[in-house]
């Protein structure tokens, strides 16, 4: 898993040329899709079968071997790449051809960052109003307003014990790499020309959070600059 699409251009440009013949690329790291199906295309030229496998799931589920990995390359790449990504995750999905493990990453991640801070709010205010976090975890967890950000990753201590909130919003995944995913999400919306408001605006957000130098926190962490904390 690297950074960002330069480092893993890079690195693959020395990979390609060295590996052994037959051998199967995988690349997990989170990256632009561009650059994402210009290796593919390289891997593919020089005679190597290629997947993108970004993954879900933070530290907790590489801990568990529970990570769902996006997956995105030809058929055949695929099936010599699932029974390797299986010990490591639970939920391996073809999503496409190369590139489109990276597309389902961003656009999973650009979900996940504007579903937080609305779940982020709602307690906020619920506060504000006298609401007592735990009531409100048990009405919304079973109503209209539940998500993955409130019944997993709940941005207040109590409701869920494994969440990072529970340990000073120690990551889990860091309010940096959100960003990081934000910013990769908006490139590709303004490529696509696809509007995103939202998307948008979680960016601005985490990134203002990242200028107050909490982008080392998780990302659940956001609740704090919400609350004024």
């Amino acid at each position: 898993m690297l950074p960002a699409g330069p480092q893993s251009r890079a690195v693959y440009d020395a990979v390609i040329p060295a590996a052994e013949k037959g051998a199967l690329l995988i690349d997990c790291s989170t990256i632009d899709v561009d650059s994402a199906r210009a290796i593919a295309t390289k891997a593919s030229a020089a005679g190597f079968e290629m997947v993108d496998a970004p993954v879900s799931g933070g530290t907790v589920g590489a801990a568990n071997a529970t990570l769902t990995f996006m997956v995105g390359g030809s058929e055949a790449a695929f099936g010599r790449a699932q029974p390797i990504l299986s010990k490591m995750g639970k939920t391996i999905v073809h999503a496409g051809g190369p590139g489109n493990g990276q597309a389902a990453k961003i656009c999973n991640n650009m979900i996940l960052g504007i579903s937080m801070i609305a779940v982020a709010e709602g307690f906020s205010l619920a506060a504000k109003l006298g609401l007592d976090a735990q009531k409100l975890f048990d009405i919304s967890s079973k109503s209209s307003g539940q998500c993955w950000s409130m019944t997993s990753y709940c941005p207040v201590p109590g409701p869920v014990p494994a969440s990072p909130a529970n340990r000073d919003y120690k990551p889990g995944f860091t309010a940096d790499m959100m960003l990081k995913d934000l910013k990769l999400a908006q490139a590709a919306a303004q490529t696509t020309g696809q509007a995103t408001p939202l998307g948008a605006a979680a960016e601005s957000l985490y990134a203002l959070m990242a200028a107050k130098g909490d982008g080392p926190l998780d990302f659940s962490g956001i609740i704090k600059m919400l609350q004024g904390r």
